[in-house]
Order: structure tokens, then C-alpha cells, then sequence
């Protein structure tokens, strides 16, 4: 089911009677351009994919290392020569300190000023000068193999002299013909299409509190839009202006997980979006993530504990890795001391949740330490007594590991095994809210890929003052306040880019002024440097205050301030 926040109009159509003599003559020109050879409309495909891997990996056909020398005689080579280092994936160029790089693609590098200064869709890139001259086939080569530029000035030091024959120059000169010239999807002059994917094993508490804050801030983007328009003095000023509208399309997904990429591909045919804005899910994101890499839409800080770790992948952007970060903040921790190292590691967690890959994680990660493992997978269907059945043999001395929800660590048996270390995560479990029973909570060190509580006090105001004004109650505190950071973030990229719609560009300039932001709510801070994907890269390992008084803690509990009892970091901020 698809759920539009908008209204829409087809455009009406029109006929026309068409006489019988014309027709027999459309027919015969119809029937003579079938027989007619097909004409070469622009390079092959296979050139055009040869000059992107060139630009984006830094290699030639056949296989070799692109190969160049900077003006200080240093050899680059490889993905070290690659152009998208420095001009990026998005052809539109970058700033560096006080360097800027401009951009590459078509029409900023190969059309005349009088061109570029006469077009009114023309959007303003750092580093694009309007006046310059424009390159044609055999100055772009001069360029890139000599570093002098159309107008014959030499380039700086830091534009590479580039190694390469007439076929792998074609292919690159193609392909840079070509990129930016993309039509993006879900924009149009008045609008910015956006959608959210829910997976079918949502928590509905979370679903409805994520819906909220979504629903809330698009409106309020509306507001603040309409608030801005005014007349235009000039024709050009609306090159520096922003007046799109958000629209959010709900794409809730049914089913077995191997149907939800063609639901997510039916859905982006029906109403092309832009970009995927947060989310929810439990155990399974993966086919949300090769749906976007596949179809080029940036998924923008999903609400999920199992992200997709895929160092060659473009598109989706994470808070963090959520229970993978967790399990390598607990291995780091159990290995710092000799004496904390496992010999059996018991670790349990329901069928088809995240827990089962950060099992997979901490045991991959205590592999070379000879551990004995031991993997309790529960149903995915908590029944009563099934906690108290894998914990039947626990034995003294064992570590214990708890991959389990909230409502799992409710049903755990009041008294614990006898002589064991507990390890949970923290992000399943509930955080400071974590309603393990009374004796259990002296043997628990808990991953907290989180700032500490009373370190994000300050960084809290913001995001709960929105709340507030908006009227929205807490419901799923973390749900709630990642989702508005997203949105934030959001719109402050959004706000570098311009006019320039391009996917690649808003990730390109997401990760330029996400390390600048100050107010990160649950995170110490966050940056993502080029072609990294998770913004918050560490985490502590923390206990619960042993001064605290015990007492049963609702699993619904505000995991930041409504719990009463106090967490205590075990470690400093680590990053595994």
C-alpha cells in the first residue's frame, strides 16, 4: 500500500481527426523509417561505461591503472588518479579548505557564457566561473593530458597530467559528455517527492511515532515555504531560490522479503520520488538498500538496528551500524583484559531479528581467541518458557550474551544463572529503560553506541522543544528524535544544493556539512568523509548504577530521561 500525502491531476489530452490521405501518407513514411538502418544517436553504451570507470575507479581499458603525474613530478595511480576524488561522483565538483574544484559536467564545462548566462535553469556550484571559456573535444584532451585550460592558462597543481591514449580519452570525454544530463526523479517545479518505507515487522508504537514526526515537519516545510515566496524582482533570482514543496509517500511493505524490492520498483514507477526520508524496520533492511543503490534514490538515516555494511554502495546513509557496532564495542571491551575474555559464550536471540547477525559479529569477532560458541535461536514468536529452556545449561563462569527486545528481557526468569557476566545490546534492549529484572542488572554491561545520558542533556533541548511546540507526545523517544534529526539534516543539505537536483550531489554535499552540525541530539558528534556511509562511528560498553534503586522499568519507559536508573560508561568513546 502506497500512502500519498498530495493530490495530483493528469494532464488533459486531445485528438484530432486525421483525413484518409494523410493517413495513407504517415503510414508509407512509417513503413520506410522501419526498413531504414538504424542511426547512431550518441557514443555506444559500452564506451560510455568504459570512460565511467575511468572517472569513478581509475581504470583504463583492458584492465590498467589510470596513471597520472601531478605537477610536482608525484605519480598517482589507480583509484588514487580516479577523477571522482576530486570532482566528485556528481561531475559537480567540491571544496577543499581553500581549494575549490569546479565542476566537469556538460553543460558547466562545454557550453559558452552566452549560453550558460541566457539559460534561467542555470544553478549556481562552487567553482563554476560563468565566463569561462568553453572546452571542446580537443582542449578537454589538452586539459587532462597537459593541465592548460581552454583559455591556455595552466591549471593548478593540484589537476593531475593524465596518461592516455586516443580510445580510453574518447571514452572519458563521452562519459562527461553525458553526466548531469539525467533528468531526476520526484522533482518538478513546485515539488520535492519523498518517500518512507515501513517493513512489515515494524513495531506499530514506533510506526505511528515516526508517521508523526514526518507528517509534522513536512507540513511545517510547507508553512515555511509559503511564508518565503514573494514576487520576483528579476528573472535570475529565482536561480538562487528553493520554493519547492515536500511530499511524503508513505511505501508500506507486505509480504515475504523477497517481494519487497519489486513492491519498492512498482512504487517508484507509480510516483517517482527523489529520495527514501528515514524508515522503520526490524531484521531485515537489505532489500531497501539494493532497491535504492539499484535505482539510484538516496535512503537518507533509516530507523533501523541492521544496516546493510557495503563498502562499494553509493546511496544509503546510516546513523550508525547499529547492533554490528554493538557486538564490535563488546568484543573490544571483552579482549582489553585477559581476565574479562569468555571461554563459552552463550548467546541468544528470536529467529528473523537483528539479533542474529550480531551474534554472527561478536562470534566472528572472538573467533581467533578461542572461545566456545554457543547459539541459542529462539522463535520468532516469544512463547513462555522458552527464555528459561536456552538457559537451562548455563554454567558458572559463562558470558552470557542477550540479543533480545525489551519484551524478550521482561520474560527473563527473576533469578539469573549463577556465576555469569551478562552482555546485552543496548539499542534492542531499551538503553537506560531496559527492563531486565531487578538481579539481573548487577551482572550487565550493556554496548551503547550512544553519547551518555547526562552528556546529551544540552543536545536534547532542541529536538524535544520542537516536540513540545508541535504538541507531539513521547511515545518512542529514539524513534522520534533520529527521525527529526534526519529531517533536519536533511533540509540543511538540501539547502547547499541549490537547484541542483541531483541525487549524487545531495549525498556529496550531506557529507560535507554533516561533520559541521553541533546539535547531533543522541550522538557526540557525526561526519562522513567521501564514500563513507555511517555518520556516528562509536560507542561505550556501560553498566547500570549499582547505587540505583532496583525496580521493574516499563519497556515503554523515555530511554534518555524517564527511567530513573543511572548508566555508567565502562570505557571512553571507542571506535572499534
Amino acid at each position: 500500500m502506497a500512502r500519498r500525502l498530495s493530490g495530483g491531476r493528469a494532464a488533459p489530452g486531445f485528438t484530432r481527426a486525421v483525413s484518409p490521405a494523410l493517413a495513407l501518407l504517415l503510414a508509407a513514411v512509417f513503413t520506410t523509417l522501419l526498413v531504414l538502418p538504424a542511426r547512431a544517436t550518441g557514443p555506444a553504451a559500452d564506451t560510455i561505461a568504459t570512460g565511467e570507470r575511468i572517472y569513478r575507479e581509475g581504470i583504463l581499458p583492458g584492465g590498467a591503472k589510470l596513471r597520472a603525474m601531478r605537477e610536482n613530478r608525484t605519480l598517482v595511480e589507480g583509484t588514487t588518479a580516479a577523477c571522482v576524488n576530486c570532482h566528485r561522483r556528481s561531475g559537480l565538483g567540491n571544496v577543499e579548505g581553500n581549494y575549490v574544484v569546479p565542476p566537469v559536467t556538460s553543460k558547466y564545462l562545454l557550453r559558452s557564457a552566452l549560453e550558460n548566462t541566457s539559460d534561467l535553469e542555470m544553478t549556481h556550484v562552487a567553482g563554476y566561473h560563468q565566463g569561462h571559456t568553453p572546452y571542446d573535444d580537443a582542449s578537454l584532451a589538452r586539459a587532462l593530458r597537459e593541465g592548460v585550460a581552454a583559455d591556455g592558462r595552466v591549471m593548478s597543481e593540484l589537476m593531475p597530467r593524465y596518461t592516455l591514449d586516443g580510445p580510453a580519452m574518447a571514452a572519458l570525454i563521452a562519459y562527461l559528455k553525458q553526466l548531469g544530463t539525467a533528468i531526476p526523479s520526484g522533482v518538478t517545479d513546485t515539488t520535492l517527492q519523498f518517500a518512507t518505507v515501513i517493513t512489515p515487522d515494524a513495531d506499530p508504537v514506533e510506526r505511528t511515532a515516526m508517521l508523526e514526526i514526518l507528517e509534522r515537519f513536512f507540513a511545517t516545510q510547507a508553512e515555511v515555504i509559503a511564508a518565503e515566496t514573494r514576487p520576483l524582482k528579476t528573472s535570475r533570482e529565482i536561480k538562487y531560490r528553493v520554493t519547492r514543496q515536500w511530499r511524503l509517500n508513505v511505501w508500506q511493505l507486505q509480504g515475504p522479503a523477497d517481494t519487497w524490492q519489486q513492491q519498492l520498483a512498482d512504487h517508484q514507477r507509480d510516483q517517482p520520488v527523489f529520495a527514501v526520508l528515514s524508515g522503520l524496520g526490524r531484521g531485515n533492511w537489505e532489500p531497501v538498500h539494493r532497491f535504492c543503490e539499484a535505482a539510484q534514490v538516496p535512503c537518507l538515516f533509516p530507523n533501523i538496528d541492521l544496516p546493510v555494511v557495503r563498502e562499494t554502495d553509493f546511496y544509503s546513509v546510516y546513523f550508525s551500524r547499529g547492533v554490528l557496532l554493538e557486538a564490535d564495542l563488546l568484543s573490544s571491551w571483552l579482549l582489553a583484559d585477559a581476565q574479562r575474555a569468555p571461554k563459552r559464550l552463550l548467546q541468544l536471540y528470536r529467529d528473523g531479528d537483528a539479533g542474529a547477525a550480531a551474534a554472527a559479529q561478536l562470534g566472528g569477532d572472538l573467533h581467533a581467541s578461542s572461545v566456545q560458541m554457543v547459539e541459542r535461536r529462539l522463535p520468532a514468536t516469544a512463547a513462555d518458557g522458552d527464555l528459561a529452556a536456552a538457559l537451562a545449561d548455563v554454567r558458572p563462569g559463562d558470558t552470557l550474551a542477550l540479543w533480545l527486545r525489551a519484551s524478550d528481557l521482561q520474560r527473563l526468569p527473576a533469578t539469573p544463572p549463577a556465576g555469569v557476566t551478562v552482555l546485552m545490546s543496548g539499542l534492542m534492549g531499551g538503553l537506560d529503560s531496559a527492563p531486565l529484572p531487578p538481579l539481573w542488572r548487577p551482572l550487565a554491561h550493556m554496548s551503547y553506541p550512544l553519547d551518555l545520558p547526562e552528556r546529551r542533556v544540552a543536545r536534547m533541548n532542541f529536538p524535544f522543544g520542537w516536540l513540545r511546540v508541535q504538541h507531539i507526545p513521547i511515545s518512542a523517544e529514539r524513534v522520534q528524535i533520529d527521525t527529526y534529526l534526519a529531517c533536519i539534516i536533511t533540509a540543511e543539505a538540501l539547502g547547499h544544493v541549490l537547484d541542483s537536483f541531483v541525487p549524487d550531489y545531495l549525498l556529496e554535499r550531506l557529507e560535507m556539512m554533516v561533520s559541521r552540525r553541533l546539535a547531533n541530539a543522541y550522538f557526540p558528534r557525526l561526519g562522513l568523509a567521501p564514500g563513507q556511509r555511517f555518520a556516528s562511528k562509536g560507542g561505550y560498553v556501560v553498566h547500570f548504577d549499582a547505587a540505583a534503586a532496583p525496580s521493574a522499568v516499563p519497556a515503554t519507559a523515555d530511554p534518555s530521561h524517564g527511567s530513573g536508573i543511572r548508566v555508567v560508561a565502562d570505557t571512553e568513546w571507542t571506535v572499534p
